[in-house]
């Protein structure tokens, strides 16, 4: 087993899971507006999510999406679709807290202390679903998987190297995420977080709508 590749993907994907983005922005919104088990499940999705990624890297798969135009046109099309429609609900539920917020103006002040958001409850298994689709439909994963295993899993690393590296990246991400759900859905926490919950929608839109508009700009760009 060669234990430095295996130290040098961990290095380089735990930098990329603590690296702000659509899995960190999602979980973040999970953890402060949804139970915490939500929050976990979605934790749970994005790591099965980013296993996907790792296995289809290894088997040649994404690569092989990658090097067809009409594939990975469709994946970056999808991908685009799926971050801009996230992006756009985190928006609308920003805007709708935002004027929220503004008709409480009118209100009495123990009435605006009290007042608290209005957000839909999740289950579970939705909550696993928007992290699996959030990560599973991001083609900039697609890449980073594709370069992280074209450059330090050359075909010469044995197969007991594989496992454990295909092992290692899912027990980090679903120990990364998870710890940011635990964290981030305990009641005191979450209750100050549920205060700024339109800032946090608001974010949350920004990034996905901007991950979505720079990859719609690099599919412009290549045709």
């Amino acid at each position: 087993m060669d234990f430095t590749l295996l130290a040098s993907l961990a290095v380089i994907h735990t930098i990329a899971l603590i690296s702000p983005g659509p899995d960190f922005a999602i979980i973040v919104k999970m953890a402060s507006q949804q139970s915490r088990n939500t929050a976990v499940a979605c934790a749970l999705g994005i790591a099965i999510a980013i296993l996907i990624h790792t296995l289809l890297s290894l088997l040649g798969i994404s690569l092989m999406i990658r090097q067809s135009p009409l594939a990975y046109t469709i994946v970056q099309c999808v991908g685009v679709s799926y971050l801009a429609w996230m992006g756009f609900q985190a928006l609308k539920s920003a805007l709708s807290r935002f004027k929220s917020i503004a008709a409480s103006t009118e209100k009495t002040m123990q009435t605006l202390t009290t007042d608290k958001p209005n957000t839909a409850s999740f289950g579970s298994l939705k909550g696993f679903k928007i992290g699996l689709l959030t990560n599973l439909f991001n083609p900039k994963a697609l890449i980073f998987f594709i370069t992280l295993f074209t450059v330090l899993i050359t075909p010469d690393v044995n197969l007991i190297t594989k496992i454990a590296a295909t092992t290692l990246l899912f027990f980090l991400s679903l120990i990364w995420f998870s710890l940011l759900a635990l964290v981030l859905s305990k009641p005191l926490i979450q209750s100050k977080l549920l205060n700024v919950s339109h800032i946090i929608d608001l974010l949350v839109g920004i990034i996905f709508i901007g991950v979505s508009v720079t990859i719609a700009v690099n599919l412009i760009n290549d045709f």
